[in-house]
This record gives structure tokens, C-alpha cells and sequence, in this order.
């Protein structure tokens, strides 16, 4: 969703855009950017087979950049069709920027590869250090990676569509479905049902808050490999499955709170898109958390990586009940600012002064 968005900002500037992924064209669920799309080979993201990642594609883009160069390569992925995008622009000296969406070297832990966890940095930081720039999405990610040796770092931040994402989205018609009336508070989870994002934690989170709210209903947005385990060892939270748009607006809107528990995140989108569905927010004090939640006025943040802290804060979260609509209100103003216009504007700019196009850093 950030490319997309980020694709889409640029098309309002005039700029002429190509995207290259392994694209399906068959596929129904089209991004809106379609139409700019260089297609190559690729294959199924072990345990998300819904997700592809690229193969190396070094004569395919040679050939298509040698004859039309672009004036700026951004690579999104530092996987082989990333490594081979370098590769590319190293023999045609094109000024490249990079942006770090994914923690992977954080995921071991989760995947029973933790021994391949420093591996996994170093190779991390061999790809984006030969790059003009790398984008990161907060300021306590780009300091961590300043001290595993990444260089020419710069904040881009995440935007929030205000205008999707709101109080307007409520539907008590939809609480109903999840057995709730105007009078039953609604946690809510969103994101993918994967280990890595800790969702067991939030779950025992709520089960803390039962024991100050007893009716209580939780209510998960999303699909992964982790559904079916979390199903049965929860058999008392609704599960709502995968949501996009309006839908998914109206299912954050339609909560009272939300809980995020992930220690992987390279920012968070779904904290801000609760916020700006006037939510207040329990999580961890890092990346998106850390910099919007103001503890007790639209949120609590619990020390990072600390279940038991987490546990706690569900509790005094739970204690905070007769508040949560004027924090929830906090959280909205908070988040309102922090249009995606603003946040492009500034990507847009930044790329602009490293034109015209200087060679490639050597690792």
C-alpha cells in the first residue's frame, strides 16, 4: 500500500513511472498503477503463498534501461530481482535510492533461523549501502541501522488517508454481526496472522482486559498461516478475515480500541489507520507507536519487547473503559496532520537533489 501510494503521488507530479514486480496480470485484484507495470518471473513467498517475490531479471532490465534509462531507480526489495536491479544500474550508472520495509533479520526468531540472523543484516546492509539513499519509515529504525553500519539514511515516513479511514466509517449493522450492541466494547486486531506479528500476546492482553471487562469482544482483521492454531486456542474471538478499503475502514471504525503487539515492524501502518479511525491504541513504545501514542491521552505504550509490561498496560487499559472515546478522539487529531500528500512531497524533493544521476557507491 505505501508503494501504491507513493506510485501515485509521483503521478501527480507529472513524473513518468515503471513498476517492476512479478505481476500476474490474471489476477483480479489489479493495483491501480496496472498499466505502468514491467512484469518478470517469480515465485511464492514460503509460508505466504498469496505473496511472490522476484527472480533475477539482469538481461531483461539491461536491455529495457539501456535503451531508455530512468533518471531514478528505486528498489523496494534487496532479494534477487533487487540484487539484480543494482546490478543493472551499476553498469549504467543510475542514481538509486532504496527504501527498508521488512525487519527479516528480526523474523528468525519466530522461524526457527535465528543463527542466520547476523547473515541476514549483513546482507541486508550490502544492498542498500550501495545506494544513493535508503528510505526508512521512522526515526529509532534509521538510528538502529546507523549501528549495524548503514549509511546515507533518511526518514520516509508513512501517510494516512484521512478521508478513507475516520469515525464516519462506523456500522453498527457490522458490530451486530460480531455480537456486539451500541453498549459491548470492541477490541480489534489488524494486520497479517503470522507469528512474527505476536499476536498470541494481544490475545492474552484480552483476556487480562475481560477480567475488568467482562464483555469484551475481540474481533481479528486478517489471514495468515497462524489462523487456524489462534482459532483454537481462542475460540472465543471473532475472526474476520483478510478486508481491504472501505471494508477494512469500517471495520477499524466500528471497533472501541486496538491492540498491536508486533516487536517486527518497520513502522506500523495499522496503528495509524486505528488512530485515524478514532481508536486508542495499546502497543509497544517503538516506531509508529512511540512517535504518535501520547500515554493516557490517546493510548498506553508498554516497554518494548516486555510481555509482562504489555500485560499490565492491558490492564490499566482496560481501567481507562469510561475514557476511550475521548481518547479515541486524541488519537484522530493526533493522526489528522499526517496526510500522505505532505509525506511524498517530501520523498519527491529529496530525490530531486540527487539528480542529475552520480555513480553508484561502491560497497
Amino acid at each position: 500500500m505505501t508503494l501504491e501510494r507513493l506510485v501515485d503521488g509521483l503521478h501527480q507530479r507529472g513524473a513518468r513511472i515503471e513498476v517492476v514486480a512479478p505481476y500476474r496480470r490474471d489476477r483480479k485484484d489489479q493495483p491501480r498503477f496496472a498499466d505502468v507495470f514491467r512484469s518478470v518471473r517469480g515465485l511464492p513467498i514460503p509460508r505466504y503463498p498469496d505473496l511472490r517475490f522476484g527472480l533475477p531479471a539482469f538481461r531483461q532490465l539491461r536491455r529495457a534501461w539501456k535503451a531508455d534509462p530512468p533518471e531514478l531507480l528505486h528498489i523496494a526489495t534487496e532479494g534477487p530481482l533487487g540484487w539484480s536491479a543494482l546490478r543493472v544500474a551499476k553498469k549504467l550508472n543510475l542514481t538509486v535510492v532504496s527504501s527498508f520495509h521488512t525487519n527479516f533479520h528480526s523474523y528468525g526468531r519466530h522461524y526457527g533461523y535465528g543463527f542466520l540472523t547476523r547473515g541476514v543484516l549483513a546482507w541486508l546492509r550490502y544492498c542498500h549501502n550501495r545506494t544513493r539513499r535508503t528510505f526508512v519509515p521512522s526515526e529509532d529504525l534509521l538510528q538502529k541501522l546507523q549501528e549495524e553500519g548503514f549509511r546515507n539514511l533518511r526518514v520516509f515516513s508513512r501517510g494516512v488517508d484521512t478521508d478513507l479511514f475516520g469515525p464516519h466509517q462506523r456500522d453498527e449493522g457490522l458490530r451486530l454481526r460480531w455480537g456486539a450492541d451500541r453498549e459491548t466494547p470492541v477490541a480489534l486486531y489488524v494486520g497479517r496472522l503470522a507469528a512474527e506479528k505476536n499476536i498470541e500476546l494481544c490475545l492474552k492482553a484480552t483476556r487480562r482486559m475481560r477480567e475488568r471487562i467482562p464483555g469484551l469482544c475481540v474481533v481479528l482483521v486478517g489471514d495468515g498461516p497462524e489462523r487456524r492454531r489462534l482459532a483454537d486456542k481462542f475460540p472465543e474471538i471473532h475472526f474476520a478475515g483478510m478486508r481491504t478499503g472501505q471494508d477494512l475502514a469500517r471495520h477499524y471504525a466500528s471497533a472501541d480500541c486496538f491492540l498491536f503487539a508486533s516487536i517486527t515492524e518497520t513502522f506500523g501502518n495499522v496503528v495509524t489507520e486505528a488512530m485515524a479511525s478514532g481508536l486508542p491504541v495499546l502497543a509497544y513504545d517503538y516506531a509508529a507507536p512511540g512517535r504518535f501514542i501520547r500515554p493516557g491521552e490517546n493510548g498506553l505504550l508498554a516497554a518494548y519487547d516486555d510481555g509482562e509490561a504489555f500485560l499490565r498496560c492491558a490492564g490499566e487499559f482496560a481501567a481507562l473503559r469510561p475514557r476511550w472515546h475521548e481518547m479515541g478522539e486524541a488519537a484522530r487529531e493526533t493522526i489528522a496532520p499526517h496526510a500522505w500528500s505532505s509525506v511524498i512531497e517530501t520523498y519527491y524533493n529529496e530525490c530531486l537533489r540527487l539528480l542529475p544521476s552520480q555513480p553508484v557507491p561502491s560497497p
